[in-house]
């Protein structure tokens, strides 16, 4: 046992003696109290660690001794529906042995040892097997059927599996390679730091539908891919997220609350286990993993909290699950490696935030992507990553908001005067871009209409034009515009309210197919269209603007999915006739 003496203690960062032979990133034990810690720096025999629990009444002189091990997380049956701190200690045994507060140096295991799960054998003795393959299932939840692999550099042939009830201590199969035996059990440990490995990456061409209609359509993001939703307080980045952790085609939902305030992560394990979800009609607890590390828990903490989390939706990607993990806020991760820094008493760079944060940020953005796993059957696997940034006032123009920018390939700008309007979700579609569009485009002509990217862009340049229409209304007043111009604002107006606002908390409004995306669009620019004939017919522009067939393509979003066909060609029909209305009553 490698064990050193403590000569230093600054807030979360321990200097120990005496620790020459022991390694980067190993765990450590601190004192007697045996606070869990990682080494992050090594000079000589003097180790520099950071303190996962509050360090407060350490002093120098205390006995730090290290496990020999990196930090890892335990995978293995029972994660799903599991509530964890940012070093995956489950937050709910630990009441159980501490009560309400997060009693210091607290060991309780990751994983329940003692509960039996079924394991069912997916292959029979003598079969040739390889790092990756899935030798068994265990149904955790009715969502979710949890694969079990053969573990990472292991392969052979299986000399005995078993079905039947065992604890993930227990062995389940046998494996003989070169001679030697090897036990296989249902749980593994991986390091957090370093990426699970696969086989090939795959192009983002597949979009990760959402039915957010301000997303799928405007700025999509694909499976595998990564975005960011940066915005100050009370923009909506919250909800944003439940919303995508609700509706977003993905098997397993990982969510990480790094570091916000303890009520909204109280929202959320309120919320989650309530929610509905839509494709079991059980609750949502039942594909997701909860880590939950709020801004009152210690700081270094956070700056773990995202490695556990990706390391653990790598783990369902590497099942062939498609997972979408959330990350709410790597501000509040950024600012734990600012802190860290300043103790290590390294050169700041900008805001006082360590040099290497954009590389750091990288590293973390870049083990998301669609794959092809390990194993023998090339079996597909994708993990979209979605980061809030709470950048402060919402100034965007900070380090950490650059640092994601320069990374991630879709950016949700939320905007502070959108939600204070109540247009929610408050995406700019001014500021807001996707760089998955154009890959996706053959995916949405095959997948939701040929003539999609068409209606995205006629939509996209509506709103462009609207913006520069404005700043001449706000000039000189609507009346020095064009009955062109006027109908161009209008249907802007239309596309705003009725298309990109959408109601969380209604029951047919909260998700939109892409059928019903496509309708509605073809319905507002029929039509701007047809007004524009009738403009060129001599028809009133006021007229034009007061049609109540505007009123129904506006009550569109509230038609139940099996309605939209029929209600879509009713409004056609009824917008012909009412057009013609229009131009008759001009001419006289």
């Amino acid at each position: 046992m490698i064990s050193g003496i403590i000569t230093k203690v600054a807030g979360p960062l321990v200097i120990a003696e005496g620790m020459r032979d022991a390694n980067m990133f190993d765990v450590v034990r601190v004192s007697k109290q045996r606070l869990i810690g990682e080494i992050i720096e090594m000079h000589g025999d003097k180790a520099s660690i950071q303190v996962y629990e509050e360090t407060s009444g350490l002093g120098p002189g205390e006995v730090v001794e290290s496990t020999g091990v990196p930090l890892s997380v335990e995978l293995g049956p029972g994660l799903i529906g599991a509530i964890y701190d940012g070093i995956q200690r489950p937050l709910n045994e630990i009441m159980k042995v501490a009560g309400n507060n997060l009693t210091r140096g607290v060991e309780v295991p990751s994983l329940d040892h003692k509960k039996k799960w079924h394991f069912t054998p997916s292959v029979k003795a003598g079969a040739k097997v390889q790092a990756g393959d899935v030798i068994g299932t265990v149904k955790e939840t009715n969502a979710v059927i949890h694969k079990i692999m053969l573990p990472n550099k292991l392969s052979g042939k299986i000399k005995s599996i078993k079905e039947g009830d065992f604890t993930v201590d227990e062995t389940v199969a046998v494996i003989e390679n070169d001679g030697k035996e090897e036990n296989i059990t249902m749980s593994v440990k991986w390091p957090v730091r370093i990426g699970r490995p696969y086989k090939r990456k795959l192009s983002p061409d597949i979009l990760l539908t959402t039915g957010q209609r301000t997303i799928d359509t405007l700025f999509p993001i694909a499976k595998g891919g990564v975005a960011a939703v940066p915005g100050p307080f009370g923009s909506g980045k919250t909800v944003v997220q439940h919303q995508l952790a609700k509706w977003a085609a993905a098997d397993i939902i990982v969510y990480i609350g790094c570091g916000e305030r303890g009520n909204e992560m109280t929202d959320v394990l309120n919320e989650f286990p309530e929610l509905k979800d839509p494709r079991t009609g059980n609750s949502l607890m039942e594909r997701t993993v909860l880590i939950a590390n709020t801004s009152d828990m210690p700081v270094a903490a956070r700056e773990a909290s995202i490695y556990t989390g990706i390391t653990i939706a790598e783990y369902f990607r590497d099942m062939g699950y498609t997972v979408a993990l959330m990350a709410d806020s790597t501000s509040r991760w950024a600012e734990a490696l600012r802190e860290m820094s300043g103790r290590l008493e390294e050169m700041p760079g900008e805001e006082g935030y360590p040099a290497y944060l954009g590389s750091r940020l990288a590293q973390f953005y870049e083990r998301a992507g669609r794959v092809i796993v390990n194993g023998s059957d090339d079996t597909e696997g994708a993990l979209s990553v979605i980061g809030a940034v709470s950048p402060p006032g919402g100034d965007i123009s900070e380090p950490v908001s650059q640092a994601t920018l320069r990374i991630v390939k879709v950016f949700w700008g939320l905007d502070a005067s959108l939600a204070y309007k109540r247009h929610f979700p408050a995406i700019n579609w001014l500021t807001s871009y996707s760089l998955y569009t154009d890959q996706l485009a053959k995916w949405y002509s095959e997948n939701a209409s040929s003539d999609f990217m068409e209606l995205r862009t006629r939509v996209m340049s509506l709103l462009q034009d609207e913006a520069e229409l404005q700043e001449i209304v706000n000039l000189v007043g609507m009346d020095a515009l064009s009955a062109n111009d006027r109908l161009k604002l209008e249907t802007a107006r239309s596309i705003r309210e009725d298309y990109l606002h959408q109601n969380a908390f209604d029951s047919v409004d909260t998700y939109t197919s892409l059928k019903k995306q496509v309708l509605m669009m073809r319905a507002i620019l029929l039509c701007y269209d047809k007004s524009s004939e009738a403009l060129k017919k001599g028809a009133d522009i006021e007229m034009l603007m007061s049609m109540p067939v505007r009123e129904r393509i506006g009550r569109f979003k509230y038609e139940e999915e099996n309605n939209i066909d029929s209600e879509f060609e009713s409004v056609k029909a009824i917008l012909d006739k009412e057009i013609e209305d229009v131009i008759e009553r001009s001419e006289d």
